[in-house]
């Protein structure tokens, strides 16, 4: 059921946070917003989700997936192990331990998350004799099986799966792939033989459906991709399952073309639609299985969001968030689309904002703002990461701004929802 106000006031109090105004969002508020706020994950170990885009809460509402690590603030080596467990938010925030990996980085952690369509299967990568895997465990009845081949995304009816190769995100961009296991194509610019891999989850079986070489082939009408280095990151199955997106990145990058453009294409790697060729996509979401919202260089402007339609051809593009969200973040459509929760990097005091975009009318709704100290920086960074439960009434971000590192901090929205 969901979770009850006073079920979660119960080891609550009300928290006043930020000040009165978004002044770097240029989103003025009447009032200092004072929003329940929960700590639910403790020291002296640390705690955290990672991503914004995968099921964090189960179904019920009732339990939070987390990690735990003994350590912060450096890279991790292939020696280290993290732990996977659960929050019971009904039974004094208990951490249950799940089971452990050794396939996890900072920004994405293990994608550890719930498998769609299930009440108490949950999902996550691990290393096993050099070979990444994914591990499906059943919470209540602790039967778990493991398959031969790492997930990213996972579509809607938790049948299929897609993941890029984690090996070369790790060689590429430190903080979102996995120690371990180098790339074996270290030396290729756009291998044949890496790419994005579809992954049956019931069977087990995997196979490359959409091959690096074939995408850096894609005429780009900015600049010349012949003597980049090619790579895949950030997929993301549509609400329906039946398209998902996935950026292809390059290096080194140029200043005049930054290094990303946004595809989309069918769960068997066919159909493939370029999206974005803005050369500067960065965090999307889906709206709906025509519409994604995503932070981009559309047009030439130099950063802002914009809804864009999946088309073979490249669909309508409609700016969306005009000077109040402007900055980068990690967006999120509340259930029903008409509030988008979204986040920013840190201003000038160290502190990130997290805030609500109300669609219809353009209003912004502060919600808070976090500290994060310097030393929060670069690879190991803690992004808040927004998500959202199932109901939409209640936030979690990742956050060391109690001073106890990074945990999980659940907020109620319910009343900044009526205003």
């Amino acid at each position: 059921m969901p979770l009850s106000r006073r079920t979660f006031l119960k080891h609550t109090t009300a928290a006043t946070l930020g000040a009165a105004t978004l002044r770097t969002h240029r989103a003025l508020a009447a009032d200092k917003p004072s929003v329940p706020i929960r700590t639910v994950t403790h020291g002296p170990k640390f705690h955290w989700f990672a991503y914004y885009d995968k099921l964090q809460f189960d179904p019920s509402q009732r339990y939070l997936l987390g990690m735990e690590v003994d350590f912060e603030h450096r890279s991790p080596t292939p020696d280290d192990v993290i732990r996977v467990g659960m929050v019971d938010l009904e039974d004094g925030d208990k951490w249950i331990e799940l089971g452990e990996t050794r396939a996890w980085c900072w920004q994405q952690g293990c994608m550890l998350q719930w498998r769609p369509g299930s009440t108490s299967e949950i999902l996550w990568n691990d290393r096993q004799d050099d070979q990444f895997v994914c591990h499906i465990l059943d919470v209540k009845t602790g039967k778990k099986r493991t398959i031969p081949h790492p997930v990213y995304t996972v579509s809607s009816d938790g049948k299929t799966a897609v993941a890029p190769d984690f090996r070369r995100i790790n060689a590429m961009r430190p903080g979102y792939g996995y120690a371990g296991p180098p790339d074996p194509f270290e030396n290729d610019l756009a291998p044949e033989d890496s790419g994005i891999f579809w992954i049956d989850l019931d069977s087990g079986k995997s196979k490359q459906i959409i091959s690096l070489a074939d995408v850096a082939a894609i005429p780009y009408p900015i600049n010349d991709l012949s003597k980049k280095k090619h790579y895949f990151n950030h997929l993301l199955f549509g609400p329906d399952g039946k398209r998902f997106i996935f950026l292809h990145r390059w290096a080194p990058r140029d200043k005049c073309d930054c290094r990303t453009r946004m595809l989309t294409a069918a769960p068997d790697g066919s159909d493939v639609h370029v999206v974005d060729h803005s050369g500067c996509t960065s965090h999307f979401i889906w709206r709906d299985p025509q519409h994604i919202l995503a932070y981009s260089w559309h047009v030439g402007r130099r950063g802002g969001f914009t809804v864009f339609e999946d088309k073979p051809e490249g669909g309508a593009a409609v700016d969306i968030g005009g000077d109040v969200m402007y900055r980068d973040g990690h967006c999120t459509y509340l259930p029903g689309n008409e509030w988008i929760v979204n986040d920013s990097y840190p201003d000038k005091n160290r502190n990130r904002s997290l805030f609500l975009y109300h669609v219809p009318t353009g209003k912004v709704v502060p919600v808070g703002l976090f500290h994060s100290p310097k030393v929060y920086d670069g690879e190991w960074r803690c992004d808040l990461h927004p998500r959202h439960s199932p109901d939409g009434n209640f936030l979690t971000i990742d956050s060391p701004h109690t001073g106890e590192g990074r945990q999980i901090h659940l907020i109620d929205i319910r009343e900044l929802l009526k205003t």
